[in-house]
């Protein structure tokens, strides 16, 4: 495989994109429930916002956290920080107030950029943290602000745009992302100025063929890895138009926008993710082919069943282009294709992208075989902040261990075959169940816990725990799944809970959930 060309030795990916766009000013770049924004108001906002972080002494490489919802805000704040040489953290919006004081702490943040709608558990972070914050950057305040905040859209107001972007480097750090792992605290995985520029290149420009006149929206938000390149760099990339959305991605929020009832335009590119598709295809409200304007989905979070693809394209007339990607990796490196989709595999490796196979033992699965999944491609991250035996077992040389294991059909298309280690994907979000447990067994009455996925109708994971009660203690299933959601971000409490007199474990006392699977398999 010939590596891509390399990038100038000066390059900062904010101010690739605003050149692109220089000649469509006028032209739409987003659109979210209050209002648009033009390439040419982008612009201007995102150096009104390079100005604003360096009127308040952050410096270049320094750290900004943000935790905004899907708004116009959101692009303004994170390319205005990659435009004046700021790292900007993009963090998950469903977290509680103890993940954001650790990410507040690790990523040792100079300022906050944060949504009105999400000021409360951020103060409450605030609060729990030892690090010294510097400036509370507020977008849309829903109520009065406390001494130290500042509504962000009077500050940008207040602040001419930048005339110059910093004078980073194509492999300068451009901003961070958090990777949830499988023990331990989240990681802080730390991206260069050039990865978005190579997702957008081969995965969206090249293999997706978005166009200019695409109408982007994404269920995925922008704090993920997958969101930022859907409704962010790779419509950028193209000159096309983004559809945004702050709230949840129910079936009655997307089908609302799919109809083109927000903004007055109907989304042309849909990205979702497995539980998704399987919701609103089971939704008694989804729109016929001829209410949408969709010529083209995209999946990945989780392995697609084969039968709900086949059941989308039934409907609508348009394939949903599976694919799997990661955080570490930036975006999509291995892909169904618009003109080349099998159903019931994730595809063939994305161009400018090298996977292979391989066994414990370091050597080369035969095709058939399940195998650890290893990726070479320009796109992937330099390191987990602050965690070197971390890096070091998922950054090998030029090649990223992803933890998922697949196998290599005839065809060369791959197939994924589970995870390396324990970890769930519930609703393409990572889930821990070590963490899950942990929270369980902090119950008065329960003495061991045990998590697994389980698959539903759909073929998709949920999270089920195996509990061992207490002698003489009681507790039942609404109990505990209310006890886990108000310790952890709501998305982690299990679906199913199964009260069992004792756990599998080994002759040392380690639990087997390899056994737990066994026995949850020979019930289907």
């Amino acid at each position: 495989m010939n590596p891509p060309a390399p990038l100038p030795e000066k390059f900062n990916f904010a101010a690739h994109l605003l050149e692109l766009n220089r000649a469509r000013p006028d032209k739409t770049a987003f659109i979210d429930d209050a209002g648009s924004l033009s390439y040419g108001q982008l612009e201007e906002q995102v150096r009104r916002m390079a100005s604003t972080l360096k009127s308040l002494g952050i410096k270049r490489e320094e750290r900004v956290l943000l935790a905004m919802l899907d708004v116009n805000d959101w692009p303004v704040a994170f390319l205005g920080a990659l435009y004046a040489g700021v790292v900007p953290v993009a963090v998950n919006t469903l977290l509680t107030a103890e993940d954001y004081a650790y990410m507040l702490a690790h990523s040792r943040a100079q300022a906050l950029l944060v949504s009105g709608a999400l000021l409360p558990t951020l103060r409450n972070a605030i609060s729990q943290s030892a690090h010294e914050l510097g400036a509370v950057l507020v977008s849309r305040p829903a109520g009065p602000l406390n001494p130290g905040e500042q509504a962000l859209d009077a500050l940008l107001a207040s602040h001419a745009p930048a005339t110059d972007p910093a004078a980073t480097g194509a492999d300068d750090p451009g901003f961070w992302l958090y990777s949830s792992g499988s023990t331990g605290r989240p990681k802080g995985t730390v991206h260069t100025h050039a990865n978005p520029y190579w997702t957008s290149e081969l995965y969206g420009r090249k293999l997706l063929q978005l166009r200019e006149d695409d109408v982007c929206f994404s269920a995925a938000k922008l704090f993920f890895a997958y969101g930022l390149g859907n409704a962010l760099t790779f419509p950028l990339s193209v000159g096309a138009t983004t559809l945004l959305m702050p709230e949840r991605p129910t079936p009655d929020a997307v089908f609302k926008r799919w109809r083109g009832e927000v903004g007055g335009i109907k989304p042309t590119i849909f990205f979702g993710a497995p539980t998704g598709y399987a919701g609103m295809l089971a939704h008694p409200a989804l729109p016929g082919a001829s209410e949408v304007g969709l010529r083209m989905c995209s999946s990945a979070g989780e392995a697609l069943p084969s039968e709900l693809g086949e059941r989308f394209t039934a409907h609508y007339g348009v394939h949903i282009v599976d694919g799997i990607g990661s955080t570490e990796m930036l975006h999509i490196y291995l892909s169904n294709q618009p003109d080349r989709v099998r159903y019931g595999s994730t595809g063939w490796p994305v161009p400018g992208y090298e996977i292979k196979l391989m066994a414990e033992d370091g050597q080369p699965v035969p095709d058939g075989e399940p195998g650890d999944l290893y990726i070479q491609g320009p796109s992937s991250a330099m390191m987990y902040w602050g965690n070197r035996v971390k890096s070091r077992e998922t950054f090998q040389g030029g090649w990223t261990k992803s933890g998922d294991k697949y196998v290599r059909n005839p065809d060369g298309s791959y197939t994924y075959a589970g995870r390396s280690d324990d970890m769930l994907k519930v609703s393409g979000i990572y889930v821990s169940p070590f963490e899950v447990e942990a929270t369980l067994v902090q119950h008065p009455a329960v003495l061991e816990a045990a998590v697994i996925g389980k698959e539903d109708a759909d073929g998709l994971t949920k999270t089920k725990a195996f509990v061992v009660l207490k002698p003489g203690a009681s507790a039942d299933e609404a109990e505990l799944k209310a006890f886990v959601k108000d310790k952890l971000a709501p998305y982690k409490y299990p679906r199913f809970i199964e009260f069992v007199s004792e756990l599998p474990k080994t002759a040392t006392g380690k639990i087997q959930r390899f056994r737990l699977r066994e026995q949850e398999a020979g019930k289907s």
